[in-house]
């Protein structure tokens, strides 16, 4: 299989995300990917494993759950997807999410979670 450009690679994962395949999505990521939730500066998640546990356990176990991109930027191996996540409660969550590309994997996501505060 040809080597798949970054966007292709964050577009596959979201493509297995929202079919709820596990074992799909997996293959797009790292052994060793790491998940930020700024602003900790340390990941909340850890390596392929850790990373499959939690969305197989808090994720793909609901039904309604799905992602919809409604903006994305291709920066070199970074790309920046602004998203709305269906299923994890009554109203849709609005996230930035920064996908980082290293040897053809995603190898660090960034997910920022847009203040909800309106004021």
């Amino acid at each position: 299989m040809p080597q798949l450009s970054a966007e292709q690679l964050v577009q596959g994962q979201l493509d297995a995300y929202n079919a709820h395949d596990l074992e799909g999505f997996l293959t797009f990521f790292s052994d060793d990917v790491r998940l930020y939730r700024p602003p900790a500066t340390t990941p909340v998640l850890s390596g392929k494993a850790e990373f499959g546990h939690f969305y197989a356990s808090e994720r793909f176990n609901v039904p309604t759950l799905r992602a919809e991109v409604v903006k994305r930027m291709v920066a070199g191996n970074k790309v920046i997807d602004q998203e709305l996540i269906f299923g994890l409660g009554e109203e849709p969550r609005q996230v930035m999410v920064v996908f980082e590309i290293k040897a053809g994997l995603i190898h660090g996501m960034w997910s920022f979670a847009a203040d909800q505060e309106q004021g």
